[in-house]
């Protein structure tokens, strides 16, 4: 029998208040980064789009809100390891658009295969 690994209610607390750092590899070179999850309050406070807003609006909506996100994990982990502090709100939008891409797609580790560790019931 396989064991499974399983989170520990202090090991997910842990990652709001602990320093994560990433490299990843882009074009040849490792880029090294960190972040820190948020905790609820910490969030980008959402303002509610009318319902009769287009599709266009609502994306262009839905990444506002997800770069604000991303650069507030990435400004909490500043905060707490300025040394470490490689991006910053300053610098993001001068970095390369598909490097932002991969640091997001590394940060919300977007995984298509995840709905298999959901059930309804």
């Amino acid at each position: 029998m396989t064991k499974k690994n399983v989170w520990t209610v202090e090991e997910l607390v842990s990652l709001t208040t602990e320093v994560q750092t990433q490299t990843i590899s882009y074009r040849g070179k490792e880029f090294k980064f960190q972040f820190c999850e948020l905790k609820e309050k910490e969030e980008p406070k959402l303002k509610w789009l009318p319902d009769d807003v287009s599709e266009d609006d609502r994306a262009a909506w839905a990444t506002e809100i997800g770069i604000e996100r991303i650069l507030l994990m990435i400004d909490k982990a500043n905060k707490k390891n300025p040394e470490g502090a490689s991006i910053t709100s300053d610098n993001w939008n001068a970095l390369p658009a598909t490097l932002r891409y991969t640091i997001t797609s590394e940060i919300l580790q977007v995984e298509t295969d995840n709905k298999g560790n959901f059930t309804i019931g």
